[in-house]
C-alpha cells in the first residue's frame, strides 16, 4: 500500500489544480488573497506549511471555502485506507478485530463534512 501523502503536499497540490483549472496565474491569485508569489508558490509545491489564516485568504481568493479544501484532501487521504486487525498482539485473543470503511466521507460531496461510518468486530 502507497505511504499517505503529507498534509502540505496534498494541499498545495489542491490549491495548485484549483488555480489551474480556473486559468489563474500565481501572482493573480496571491494579490487577492494578499500573500507574497513566492510563499504562494513554496505553498502549492508542499514546501510550505501555511497557517490557517492564509489557507482561508488563499481558498477565498480561489472562490472555495476551507472546508471545500479539507473535505478534498480527506477523499484524497480516504483512498489511502486500509483494514486495520484491533487485536493483533494482545495476549489472549486471536485474529479477527477489523476496522472497515463502511461509507468514505467523500460520498457526502464535495462541500459537506460527513465522518466515516465505521464497524467494529471482535473475533
Amino acid at each position: 500500500m502507497a505511504r499517505e501523502p503529507l498534509l502540505r503536499r496534498l494541499v498545495g497540490a489542491i490549491l495548485r489544480a484549483r488555480r489551474e483549472a480556473q486559468g489563474r496565474t500565481l501572482r493573480d491569485v496571491a494579490t487577492d488573497a494578499r500573500v507574497s508569489v513566492a510563499y504562494l508558490s513554496e505553498i502549492e509545491r508542499g514546501r510550505k506549511e501555511a497557517s490557517s489564516e492564509v489557507l482561508v485568504a488563499v481558498c477565498g481568493a480561489l472562490g472555495m471555502g476551507l472546508a471545500d479544501l479539507l473535505a478534498e484532501a480527506h477523499r484524497t487521504l480516504v483512498g489511502h485506507a486500509q483494514v486495520v486487525d484491533l487485536t493483533a498482539g494482545v495476549p489472549g485473543r486471536t485474529s479477527g478485530g477489523t476496522l472497515h470503511v463502511l461509507q468514505p466521507a467523500h460520498a457526502a460531496g464535495p462541500t459537506t463534512a460527513a465522518p466515516a461510518q465505521v464497524l467494529l468486530r471482535a473475533a
